[in-house]
């Protein structure tokens, strides 16, 4: 961890004691709550700081000078002290949920109720720090002990209530590497097809979280073990989405020493699920441009994901252009390595010469392109469509194939001056057209 992250944790912590030292000050319950207590008992540092008290939301609000109210009808004060801002909820019971995620209302009770309407026992804990002590209601030391991921009470009911808990189960235990309990892997699995009335942004969230760490093989195959993956991404064939797991050989090849960009981990999905649907391990039966934008397109819908994140899956999967015949030519190879998801695309490429799909071919482009990347491969145009237009030249649908003629020729030392890209691109521009005659 940097000196710059621990130095945010020292602050948050202390923000967070200060919070709940006033809390207690003032005759009240206060414990830090839920993920911070978890991180530090398996001697992680918290990236933040929940506080849990049994003071109602009016008086945390009269408590402190800058505070927000996020959610006082469910007990969440968010309280700003010095640089941080600290979580702060009332003990509470969940009332009835009817949309599968969110409850109709809440009933502020005691820390022992508390505990019990959270999702997993490991989440469940609160900690004093003032008397330095744990207080667990849940038997959330055992399972953190144990690496067992369980939820608290009845998991079917937890299900029920939270749709959204059984991605969180995914990725809680695929970053910890903690094992899903009998009980609770079961109620997922009975549960999964209610995913489906969660918002494409939330899903999106929790799969952000799971597909980019260094886990996240260990995440994919959870998924496809419990169905996720049909439900999640619905523009999956009709064929593929009753086919259940699949082997996640794209990630399991993809580099598990770092994490990876968004749209990298789609991208690979796209490709695994684009083989299984065309029922054959041959590329270049299922590895076609058309359906790969397709897939875009879908998963963009599908998740609402950002034009950002759209752009890096496409560019992750740009080497599809390179695999045709001919082989490609050096500006085509140079034009590559300038688009800004070339290293995804490379990655996504090697992982899949590493799972036996066109070994031969894409070694010899990796080779040709690792080479290239020890050039001047992205130079400055000699020319630009300014120029034309000083020499005369109308500006139309020519001015690009011209500029692009003349680039590529730059690019493969054809050309190396101004005046030669001038003259090439100018003998474009003033190229009569050819009629077609019916």
């Amino acid at each position: 961890m940097s000196e710059a992250s621990d130095a945010h944790h020292a602050a948050a912590r202390d923000s967070a004691l200060t919070v709940l030292r006033r809390l207690r000050e003032s005759g009240f319950e206060a414990y830090f709550a839920g993920g911070c207590v978890r991180d530090l008992l398996m001697g992680q540092k918290p990236k933040d700081y929940d506080v849990a008290t049994n003071a109602p939301p009016e008086r945390v609000r009269k408590l402190f000078k800058n505070t927000q109210s996020v959610g006082a009808a469910f007990g969440v004060i968010l309280v700003r002290e010095v640089d941080s801002v600290i979580e702060v909820a009332t003990f509470r019971t969940d009332l009835t949920y009817q949309d599968g995620r969110h409850p109709t209302g809440v009933q502020f009770s005691t820390a022992a109720e508390d505990a019990q309407r959270r999702d997993f026992t490991i989440n469940g804990l609160f900690f004093d720090p003032v008397e330095n002590r744990i207080i667990d209601y849940v038997g959330g030391q055992a399972d953190l002990a144990a690496r067992t991921l369980r939820a608290i009470g009845d998991a079917n009911q937890r299900f029920a209530e939270d749709h959204l808990r059984m991605l969180r189960a995914v990725r809680f235990a695929s970053r910890l590497g903690f094992e899903i309990e009998p009980a609770t892997a079961k109620a997922i699995s009975a549960h999964s097809r209610e995913l489906i009335r969660i918002s494409p942004e939330r899903i999106a969230e929790e799969l952000r979280k799971m597909l980019t760490p260094v886990s996240r093989s260990t995440a994919y195959r959870l998924l496809n073990q419990f169905g996720f993956i049909p439900i999640l991404l619905r523009f999956l064939p009709e064929k593929v989405a009753g086919s259940g797991a699949n082997s996640a050989g794209l990630f399991a090849a993809l580099d598990s020493d770092v994490p990876i960009a968004f749209g990298l981990g789609l991208a690979a999905i796209v490709l695994d699920f684009l083989m299984l649907a065309s029922g054959s391990s041959d590329p270049k039966i299922w590895l076609s441009s058309v359906e790969i934008k397709k897939a875009v397109h879908a998963i963009r819908q599908a998740l609402k994901i950002s034009n950002d994140e759209s752009a890096e899956m496409a560019g992750a999967m740009a080497f599809v252009q390179l695999l045709g015949e001919p082989w490609p030519s050096v500006a085509v190879l140079k034009r590559f390595l300038n688009q800004p998801h070339a290293a995804d695309a490379m990655l996504l490429m090697n992982a899949m010469a590493g799972c036996g799909l066109l070994s031969e071919r894409i070694g010899k482009l990796l080779l040709a392109l690792k080479e290239l990347q020890q050039t001047e491969y992205a130079p400055a145009a000699l020319i630009t469509g300014d120029d034309l237009t000083a020499a005369g030249a109308t500006p139309g649908p020519g001015f690009k194939l011209a500029l692009d003629s003349a680039y590529d020729a730059q690019l493969e030392g054809r050309i190396s001056s101004r005046e030669e890209a001038m003259e090439m691109a100018m003998a474009l521009v003033k190229k009569p057209k050819i009629e077609i005659r019916d």
